[in-house]
């Protein structure tokens, strides 16, 4: 009898394929959520602080914005331990592109999608490893896509 497999473990990169498409659970934006990053962060600008601003102020209408570091830093925490977790090597570059605002109360899910993948030169069993991951919101519309590359290992 074979070692159960563990729950959570990261993607084995020789089971992947182009195009292969995976979603995550998804993850509303509280208003505590956002008080703890800009506070954390030091993004004390009034876009995010000053509800009085924001009312008056604000190129979107429709909410409380959140950063577009705290959309990207949650989709992440919702890729990662379901996708990385034990396999994932380094992080080593990515794009960013911010598709629309996102909002206190929004949930949130990704989309990842494999986009590159090849096996490394120098440890046949590593590979870099780039995915399209395409942050929705509850209406489905995308609010940000990233591509990050990451060096994994298979098993």
């Amino acid at each position: 009898m074979s070692a159960p497999r563990k729950l959570g473990e990261g993607w084995n990169w020789r089971e992947l394929a182009l195009g292969q498409k995976f979603v995550t659970p998804g993850r509303t934006i509280f208003e505590a959520d956002l008080i703890q990053f800009v506070t954390a962060n030091g993004f004390s600008e009034e876009l995010f602080t000053n509800k009085e601003y924001i009312a008056q102020h604000a190129p979107m209408r429709g909410g409380h914005p959140v950063p577009g570091a705290l959309v990207y830093s949650f989709a992440e925490g919702l890729v990662i331990p379901l996708t990385l977790q034990g396999t994932g090597l380094a992080f080593l570059s990515m794009t960013l592109d911010i598709k629309g605002p996102t909002y206190v109360g929004d949930t949130i899910e990704v989309e990842i999608e494999v986009s590159e993948l090849r096996p490394t030169s120098k440890d046949p069993m590593r590979a870099l490893v780039r995915t399209t991951n395409r942050v929705r919101n509850q209406r489905g519309e995308i609010v940000q896509v990233y591509t990050p590359l990451r060096l994994m290992q298979g098993r």
